[in-house]
């Protein structure tokens, strides 16, 4: 039987516009109207596939199509063979790892390598050079978890002090024991840049007609938010201040959080504070000081400050929150408060909404303490050696206790 051109344009024209078991089902019924010889002379003049047509065959006598294997085939991920691979990448990469300066995107940027990472799978987590896959995997798998390679930005210090080095390297490690103690919790506090409230231009964009003014002069009024990250929870609580930032309404944030989640973590005996040395919370602050030590004889916790160095702030943990909220508000006219603060209970983090709190109570600046006050404060602070004003541990004493504890040690 001879096949007209129409007729083979007609056939394969039909064939490629269906799918599966209903093209090899077709393909087998025209076959089987070509009659003997028909899968010869449909692989030599339609280009069609021998077994393609004989399982359509089978799918047409039994009246069951066949259900491919496609799922079944090929290599399988890495992640399956290797289920803790991408946790242990993530804590090899994360402490390297900086929010974008600028906060214009929600991106991290590492300045690790991808053949670091592999190097390092293998010293400290016991991965063999034989099941790791290779450092091109690796990379790619950086780049899904949000560690995307990106032009060189802006991120280089104005200055680095000589203890930088060393302070990241005790911040590696007291983290690392904060957040494997179970009866140890670390949290990153910080505060963003004041907010201006009025109709401004915040450079993003919407798809609707959206007027600004053309100078950003007169303010209506301001808001400066402040927050408190929980790594571990990947948890975020924003507090937007209308008042000046003190020592002692950050020590107040810190009180009013731990009020409304001690329940929840009765059984913390520690706070690990990440935190940068910011003029009002910094180890010379003396009200700072005064209230932090306050706050751990009223809370009964250990605290333990760890500051990042000048000018590295950005490698804090909240800072990356603070990037997503700047995204979050941009392309809007934050014109009230209340539109501040109903932008950053919208805001999702991690799957998560930030619980966000407006704090107008109103704050005296210059609070301090005289230098007999402050030595008594002293007294009850331990700092590390070496790097005395970058890590401060108070530990959960009475005054009692306190004084029992420096008279034994004075023995």
């Amino acid at each position: 039987m001879k096949l007209t051109e129409h007729a083979k344009s007609l056939y394969i024209t039909t064939a490629k516009k269906l799918k599966g078991t209903d093209r090899r089902q077709f393909m087998a019924s025209v076959v089987k109207g070509l009659g003997i010889g028909g899968q010869t002379l449909a692989e030599r003049e339609l280009g069609w596939n021998r077994r393609t047509i004989r399982k359509g065959m089978q799918e047409l006598k039994s009246g069951q199509p066949i259900v491919d294997g496609f799922k079944r085939s090929g290599r399988k991920r890495v992640e399956t063979t290797l289920p803790n691979l991408l946790k242990d990448i993530k804590s090899l990469v994360d402490p390297h790892s900086q929010t974008d300066p600028s906060f214009k995107s929600t991106l991290l940027y590492t300045r690790i390598t991808a053949s670091e990472v592999r190097r390092q799978l293998m010293e400290q987590f016991g991965y063999s050079d034989e099941e790791l896959p290779s450092a091109e995997t690796i990379r790619r798998r950086l780049n899904d978890l949000g560690y995307t390679l990106k032009r060189i930005l802006k991120t280089k210090p104005v200055k680095k002090i000589p203890e930088t080095s060393a302070i990241f390297e005790q911040l590696v490690q007291v983290n690392t024991e904060a957040d494997n103690n179970p009866n140890t919790l670390r949290i990153s506090i910080d505060a963003k840049a004041t907010v201006k409230i009025g109709e401004f231009d915040l450079c993003g964009k919407n798809r609707t007609s959206t007027i600004a003014l053309d100078h950003d002069f007169s303010t209506e009024s301001t808001v400066i938010p402040y927050g408190i990250f929980l790594p571990e929870y990947n948890e975020l609580f924003l507090f937007f201040v209308t008042s000046k930032l003190t020592a002692d309404c950050i020590v107040d944030l810190l009180e009013s959080w731990w009020q409304t989640v001690k329940h929840r973590f009765s059984h913390i005996q520690k706070l690990v504070m990440n935190q940068d040395n910011g003029p009002e919370n910094n180890y010379r602050r003396t009200q700072f000081m005064k209230r932090i030590v306050d706050f751990a004889r009223e809370s009964q916790l250990t605290l333990q400050l760890a500051y990042y160095p000048p000018y590295h702030s950005k490698y804090n943990p909240i800072e990356r929150c603070f990037g997503w909220l700047e995204k979050h508000g941009n392309g809007s006219l934050l014109d009230t408060v209340e539109t501040v603060v109903n932008f950053a209970k919208t805001l999702t983090f991690k799957d998560k909404n930030p619980v966000v709190t407006l704090v107008e109570t109103i704050y005296s600046t210059g609070v301090t303490l005289n230098k007999l006050a402050m030595a008594e404060i002293e007294t009850q602070i331990n700092r590390l050696p070496n790097l005395q004003k970058w890590f401060v541990e108070i530990f959960a004493l009475s005054h009692i206790a306190i004084g029992s504890f420096f008279l034994w040690m004075s023995l």
